[in-house]
């Protein structure tokens, strides 16, 4: 009788487990799907995402994980250091602006805080997912740029790339390509000897995919994947594991880029642009549209506003307003369109939050590498990518930037936590 009582009062909670569970492994489909189709259905299936993370009985224990998790409330600080310099921030405006971007940093960590208890099957869909998705962009990509390559290539002598998904955001996207490969390629090297046609068609994504990256020649995307690719060498050989292996990837870094350069155009032309704006960079000189000297020149700009006030930056609402003001002080010649936020994660929570700010910051970037995993190497190579992005590029202060980053991120904490690819 007690027996069938407990099995009574169980089924409610597994029927419950059961339909949250399929519901937010869909709206996790359709947020990734929605990247690309629409900022609309985006905002509303994230909403929908953490409202269905704690339609369960155990709100309180969802709660007690985030805070004992500190990937969890190390990525929220991201969003809590810009609120608390609202404080002293004037711009309340721009200040509201900022924190309305950053709200997947509280959101989403909260989310993957409770239960998901997915399959190994569903955990390798939202993969496959990811990996069609972005295949079919980057064949969307060239099946525009074919038409007017001739155009396109000359572009990319002048700072310009080919028209990519995300809104023609090829930063954020070429570091989607590269997590593609890092994930399609170590699903291919698992499951290699089964020798089943989905092995096959990871294989040829994984090829495609890394000739693309060199076709869109988008330096974030090119860099994290060679930091992939290094990372992986040096484990190889280091560990003595297939360490001839390790060698070939080695080589397969300098035979690369060297290919690319005198068989891809977009690729050569990037290589020529560099060289030309070297010394711009260099030297942090002012020319209207220079991108490497922009950088430089926001940077600095930066700088400035961490100087001003050390130990509580200027606030993230005056961020703007500050680098502004040294442009003109600095470089009146400067055109309006040229006047960048300082280009760098680490100098955006510098100038608004002060040296605690970077010191926090880089703290929240390394907890990544000091938490318990499974599949080490392979959440250490999409970290290290991660935080490598944010290094010259404020990927945190866009929409799809913040989603992107905390999405993925904690994607792969939540399955890697369960299991091992």
């Amino acid at each position: 009788m007690n027996g069938m009582l407990y099995v009574y009062k169980s089924m409610p909670n597994k029927l419950q487990h059961s339909w949250r569970t399929n519901i937010i492994f869909m709206l996790m489909l359709i947020m990734l799907a929605a990247l690309f189709f629409s900022r609309a259905l985006l905002s509303i299936s994230m909403m929908a995402f953490v409202a269905v993370s704690f339609l369960h009985a155990d709100s309180k224990g969802q709660f007690r994980q985030f805070f004992s998790s500190p990937l969890l409330w190390g990525m929220s600080l991201l969003f809590f250091i810009p609120l608390l310099t609202g404080l002293w921030s004037n711009d309340k405006t721009q200040w509201l602006a900022i924190l309305q971007i950053k709200l997947p940093l509280l959101f989403l960590p909260l989310a993957f805080a409770g239960p998901m208890p997915f399959s190994k099957k569903q955990w390798y869909w939202v993969a496959y997912f990811f990996i069609a998705l972005i295949t079919g962009a980057t064949l969307c990509c060239v099946i525009n740029y074919i038409p007017d390559a001739a155009s396109v290539n000359v572009g990319y002598l002048k700072a310009k790339s080919m028209i990519t998904p995300l809104e023609n955001d090829h930063v954020r996207f070429s570091w989607m390509v590269s997590v593609s490969i890092l994930l399609a390629g170590w699903i291919w090297i698992r499951e290699r000897e089964k020798q089943k046609i989905r092995t096959w068609i990871l294989l040829i994504v994984t090829i495609w995919l890394i000739i693309f990256l060199h076709i869109l020649a988008a330096r974030t995307g090119l860099f994290s994947f060679y930091i992939i690719v290094l990372m992986l060498a040096f484990w190889l050989v280091l560990k003595k594991i297939k360490w001839q292996y390790g060698i070939a990837l080695l080589f397969l870094l300098i035979l690369l880029p060297v290919t690319a350069y005198f068989t891809i155009p977009t690729f050569h032309n990037r290589v020529k642009y560099i060289v030309y704006e070297f010394d711009y960079f260099k030297q942090a000189n002012y020319q209207p549209g220079s991108n490497d000297g922009m950088r430089i020149i926001s940077l600095k700009a930066g700088w400035n506003s961490m100087q001003q006030q050390p130990v509580t930056g200027v606030g993230f609402g005056d961020i703007g307003t500050g680098s502004k003001q040294w442009y003109s002080a600095n470089y009146p010649q400067m055109i309006e369109a040229d006047k960048i936020l300082p280009s760098s994660e680490w100098m955006m929570y510098g100038a608004g939050a002060g040296i605690p700010g970077i010191i926090l910051f880089t703290a929240i970037m390394l907890i990544p590498f000091f938490i318990a995993i499974k599949n080490k190497l392979l959440w250490w190579m999409l970290n290290e990518t991660a935080a490598f992005s944010f290094l010259f590029d404020i990927g945190l202060e866009v929409q799809f930037g913040v989603f992107i980053y905390a999405f993925i991120v904690l994607w792969w904490w939540k399955w890697l936590k369960t299991e091992k690819i």
